[in-house]
């Protein structure tokens, strides 16, 4: 039996303690905030709950195994798309009715094209989920990868989603529908991989889900069974060092001293890891491509709304225009900001259990740059600029026909500044690393030392995460085997 150190109780924190424990390791995680989820946030007012993290949980099968006796239920559509010229289409995780439904609002031309892309997309899928998506990828272990050359051509390496989009989708609403699934890794869909194409697949095909009570249920249900498993966590408790001896770690450095580990996971940003806890400078470049980050809004609602879906995205008109802003171009002299009119994305859960009776709890999301000064980050604590971002985005939903200024109760935001306070990211980035194939190793540079989370391999979102910890804890078990 083995001593490890877990720093951060977020999900793949959390995921790597139960692995751990069940295969019979003294598993600690220590915590810097007062509660465990990371991300997974969840904020309470006046009889109203708000998941502030993830709202959508898909492939829940990746979860199965960790023993948490959750019981997700489907939602359907799994996002309604409100497009600039008022045409709403209703994502399905069947693709026959999908494809049904882009006939009825698109014609069936566009039923087709999306019928030939998604067949491209299963392709990427399977040639992705067993050797990239479960298993350690290097830049080196990627060059030995016996590829067939049909996974190649799907695939498309050094090709963009925008380009698999155009190649594929002559309706610009289709594409535009595409595009936004780039932002599922905080990445600009003009540079993101086109093996991303994978994302919507996956939620398509396996589905969107929701757990009763929202999906901050998921972390309470993480960190009960760690703890019935015999993981102690330890709240209010930041790790400032991880220490190293004869070439290896050999535990981290709190407040109150030295916890001696034989393992450390870090459940911290991977630049975070690398900067404060194991200073590396030459590791950070590769880590510096920061992912977007979220301006969001916590909205109490009086009454209902029937045209809102469990998941509705407000498309612009402009949506290139949106990712010019929040990305930059320093080459041209253009700074990242504020997205003027961004695509809004809403959640309103049908459960009575987040929301007092006839009213709304909703969650309102636009991308936005990460915090910081720079070329690439807002000053999203400069006075006036949360309040006066707020208020156009309320406008922008009133334009699109969803004009709620009258019936809030209150309205809660929360900028990158505040998710980068909360979680320690860097800036808030929501992902950490911009999305791509390679994203920093699970294996640290020290024996002994691994990494776990969005920032890491395979990504963000729940279900990378829980496959992170996945790869971390074969890849321990498998060390500690060798090394005995």
């Amino acid at each position: 039996m083995s001593r490890v150190v877990i720093i951060g109780a977020g999900v793949g924190g959390l995921a790597t303690a139960i692995r751990l424990a069940a295969a019979g390791h003294d598993v600690v995680v220590h915590e810097r905030s007062g509660v465990v989820g990371g991300k997974l946030g969840v904020y309470e007012r006046d009889g109203y709950r708000f998941d502030t993290g993830p709202s959508l949980l898909t492939l829940p099968q990746v979860f199965e195994d960790l023993g948490l006796g959750l019981a997700p239920a489907p939602v359907d559509p799994v996002v309604r798309h409100v497009f600039p010229d008022g045409t709403v289409l209703d994502s399905s995780s069947d693709p026959a009715v999908f494809r049904a439904r882009i006939a009825d609002a698109f014609g069936r031309a566009a039923a087709d094209d999306w019928a030939a892309f998604w067949q491209r997309a299963e392709r990427i899928w399977a040639a992705s989920w067993g050797p990239v998506l479960q298993q350690p990828v290097t830049a080196a272990t990627l060059l030995r990868m016996s590829w067939r050359l049909r996974d190649l051509r799907a695939i498309a390496p050094g090709r963009s989603l925008r380009w698999l989009g155009w190649r594929h989708l002559r309706d610009p609403r289709l594409r535009m529908l595409l595009d936004r699934y780039a932002t599922y890794t905080g990445a600009d869909p003009r540079r993101a991989p086109a093996a991303l194409a994978a994302i919507p697949y996956a939620e398509l095909a396996f589905g969107g889900w929701y757990l009763p009570g929202g999906l901050g249920t998921l972390a309470t249900a993480l960190a009960a069974r760690a703890r019935a498993l015999g993981v102690e966590i330890v709240l209010d408790s930041p790790v400032t060092a991880i220490d190293q001896s004869g070439g290896r770690v050999s535990g981290v450095r709190l407040a109150s001293g030295l916890v001696p580990a034989d393992v450390v996971v870090s459940n911290v940003d991977a630049l975070e890891t690398y900067r404060e806890l194991l200073p590396d400078a030459g590791r950070l470049g590769r880590l510096a491509d920061r992912s977007l980050a979220g301006f969001v809004l916590l909205l109490g609602v009086r009454g209902e709304t029937p045209e809102l879906a469990h998941h509705t995205v407000f498309f612009p008109r402009k949506y290139g225009a949106e990712f010019d802003a929040i990305f930059g171009d320093p080459g041209h002299g253009r700074r990242a900001r504020p997205a003027d009119d961004p695509a809004i994305f809403v959640t309103r859960a049908p459960d009575p259990a987040v929301r007092p009776a006839g009213r709304e709890a909703w969650f309102v999301l636009v991308n936005a740059p990460p915090h910081g000064i720079g070329w690439n980050a807002v000053d999203w604590r400069r006075p006036g600029l949360t309040e006066a971002y707020r208020d156009r985005i309320l406008t922008r939903l009133a334009a699109r026909g969803l004009d709620v200024r009258d019936r809030l109760d209150f309205a809660e935001v929360r900028t990158p500044a505040d998710l980068a306070s909360a979680t320690g990211a860097p800036g808030g980035s929501i992902y950490g690393t911009a999305g791509g194939l390679l994203r920093p190793a699970n294996r640290g540079p020290l024996p002994g030392l691994y990494l776990v989370g969005g920032s890491t391999h395979p990504g963000g979102g729940l279900p990378m995460v829980t496959l992170s910890a996945r790869i971390v804890a074969t890849e321990i078990e498998s060390d500690l085997a060798r090394r005995a």
